[in-house]
């Protein structure tokens, strides 16, 4: 039987692909690219995956697809699950399933892997995504069937002699265009946080740093002054300059899909900076209402995306609304850079309604008259002033 195994290259894909061989099956590979791998580091993996002997391997890169249909409304939204966590994997997840069902149904495969276990997210958001696109397919999860342990995995694979760094695969990581997440023994209980050495980039950078990041229509378009094709590409760029300051770490504590609390690491700097950045920008230049409704469908949205819902039509209507919101968010936001954090120091815009022709908050009125606002006071405030009125005890 044909399958196509979803493979990173890491410890369970690895796994999946030497037992679906001993099993008998004919196992083609594909590694979805979405921003987060170097040609390098793709070269590696093919290499690797090639010496488990695999049928075929090949790259299906999505980057830009997956900015396109799914980052730029986490942007527009400000998305932050549970107020903390960009949901770097959440969102990578589907796109990489959707991009595993296509191939799957190009090359005629009866059968998709992945190396989900059957205690996390993912193996909930691969199945719902291969169920709707392929609902003949059979869908094969060894980790998840096997209920198998890191440990138990690595000693399979030493036993038939493959040749990877088990040390590093102590730690489950997973990298992309919107940050990296980080699992390890550390985030399997409450109490403990992630060793220096267990995040994937270092810091090195100790000096403060200015940057000035361009919006247009709530897109990032232009770092420094400098233009960029496609915001994805600006993400990249702004991730190499602001990751050496080890901004963006953090641990996640949120409620999975099936309903069990999960606890995960992750170093997101350019989403972080991103989103507030672009969050300061929105607070200037849209109303108290735009801003009020955003934040309800955003978090609405992010949270069904974060189980797996992507492909339901209603986040097609939130995500109109989200982009008809940002018409004028347009403008140049300038934050600092510092080790572990970072500051947003103000705005320019076209469309920024602090306008000083209308009045400084706390100074002086330019637009209206003491008289106008002492009457908008009285009726703005008269329901509740006849409630206690009439209810004076």
């Amino acid at each position: 039987m044909k399958v196509l195994l979803a493979f990173s290259g890491g410890l369970d894909t690895t796994y999946c692909a030497l037992w679906l061989r001993e099993q008998g099956y004919e196992v083609h590979a594909l590694t979805v690219q979405t921003g987060g791998f170097s040609e390098s580091e793709l070269l590696t993996i093919e290499t690797h995956a090639r010496s488990l002997g695999v049928a075929s391997f090949a790259v299906a890169d999505v980057t830009r697809r997956y900015y396109d249909t799914c980052l730029r409304y986490l942007i527009f939204g400000n998305v932050l699950k549970n107020s903390t966590y960009p949901l770097s994997v959440s969102a990578e997840r589907i796109i990489q399933a959707i991009a595993v069902a296509e191939y799957a149904q190009e090359m005629g495969a009866t059968a998709i892997a992945h190396g989900s276990t059957g205690a996390g997210n993912d193996q909930v958001r691969f199945d719902m995504v291969f169920q709707s696109m392929m609902p003949t397919a059979e869908i094969i999860t060894p980790i998840r069937d096997q209920q198998l342990s890191r440990e138990a995995e690595i000693e399979f694979l030493r036993a038939r002699g493959v040749d990877m760094n088990f040390e590093k695969a102590a730690y489950s990581i997973n990298k992309g265009l919107w940050g990296t997440s980080v699992g390890g023994r550390e985030t399997l209980n409450s109490r403990q946080a992630l060793p220096e050495t267990a995040w994937p980039t270092s810091l090195t950078k100790t000096v403060p740093e200015q940057v000035s990041l361009g919006f247009e229509k709530g897109e990032l378009v232009s770092i420094n002054g400098q233009s960029f094709e496609h915001p994805s590409l600006a993400i990249n760029h702004l991730q190499s300059i602001a990751q050496p300051f080890g901004i963006g770490r953090d641990i996640h504590v949120g409620d999975t899909i099936i309903g069990i609390k999960g606890r995960v690491g992750f170093e997101a700097a350019a989403p972080m900076v991103i989103i507030k950045a672009h969050h300061l920008l929105e607070k200037h230049t849209l109303t108290k209402w735009q801003l009020y409704w955003k934040d309800q469908l955003a978090a609405w949205y992010g949270n069904w995306l974060h189980e797996g819902q992507l492909l339901d039509p209603t986040m097609r209507n939130i995500e109109k609304f989200l982009t008809d919101s940002q018409q004028t968010v347009s403008g140049t936001v300038f934050v600092t850079l510092h080790p572990h954090r970072f500051a947003l120091e103000g705005i320019e815009s076209p469309h920024d309604l602090m306008r000083a022709k209308f009045g400084s908050y706390g100074e002086m009125n330019t637009g209206w008259t003491g008289d106008d606002v002492k009457g908008f006071a009285k009726i703005f405030g008269n329901q509740t002033a006849i409630f206690h009125q009439v209810n004076q005890r």
